[in-house]
């Protein structure tokens, strides 16, 4: 029997280029906030033409590991949780353009991401968490009939909650998907008087988290965003 064929792909010099440039990050030769070498000195190295070295290196900028400025050196940037979830953002809009399950599956991966996060906030709650929630309900209110600035501070709100967990993962995930979900928020949230229940339901979150009753505050935002999952649709 013979064997399949297993075809050599020839790579890009591109290719090999941002390899190359990509361990000199990942293992430690260039740190975060240092500029990258410059141009020629890559092309002396890596014995390539300016262009290998200009393709790779726009690669890195896509893929938010550098930073490039007109008439400035590239620099190498500081990863962080919400950094790599600003890379696929576009990528996800279009997935949920395309398709109405996704935009459901994201509706139910929100409510059992946040329900979690209540459970959190619920026991770390402080004094000054609250007080910083009650500040965002009345923006909430100062705000009705503005849906820009009302559905900004809803948005707020929620992260918020999830700020409280001390994790910054919890906070980069919060932010992605209530951007993503933003792009779906129907004009029905401020015209059918609906941001009552919402300013009304977040009162009772902050209560709920105010009096360290980690079910309740867990009830409180499942109610809340059953009935508010209604207002995102294609």
């Amino acid at each position: 029997m013979s064997q399949p064929i297993e075809q050599i792909v020839r790579r890009k010099l591109s290719d090999e280029v941002f390899d190359r440039l990509e361990r000199m990050i990942t293992s430690g030769e260039l740190q975060p906030g240092d500029e990258m070498p410059s141009e020629r000195v890559l092309m002396e190295r890596f014995g390539v033409g300016r262009p290998a070295i200009r393709e790779a290196m726009q690669s890195l900028a896509n893929k938010g590991l550098v930073n490039i400025s007109h008439g400035e050196r590239a620099k190498v940037l500081k990863l962080t949780a919400k950094s790599i979830f600003q890379q696929v953002d576009l990528t996800a809009k279009i997935m949920l353009s395309q398709s109405t399950d996704s935009l459901e599956q994201l509706k139910s991966a929100r409510i059992f991401f946040e329900r979690g996060m209540a459970r959190e906030a619920a026991q770390r709650a402080s004094a000054n968490d609250i007080s910083d929630l009650r500040k965002i309900i009345e923006r909430q209110r100062n705000s009705l009939g503005r849906a820009e600035e009302f559905i900004n501070a809803d948005m707020g709100f929620h992260t918020r909650i999830a700020q409280i967990s001390g994790n910054p993962i919890y906070v980069a995930v919060s932010e992605a998907m209530l951007a993503w979900l933003k792009e779906y928020h129907t004009e029905m949230l401020i015209w059918t008087g609906k941001e009552k229940f919402t300013l009304a339901e977040h009162e009772e979150i902050v209560n709920r988290l105010e009096a360290n009753d980690v079910d309740g505050s867990e009830m409180a935002i499942l109610k809340h965003l059953e009935r508010s999952s209604a207002l995102y649709a294609k």
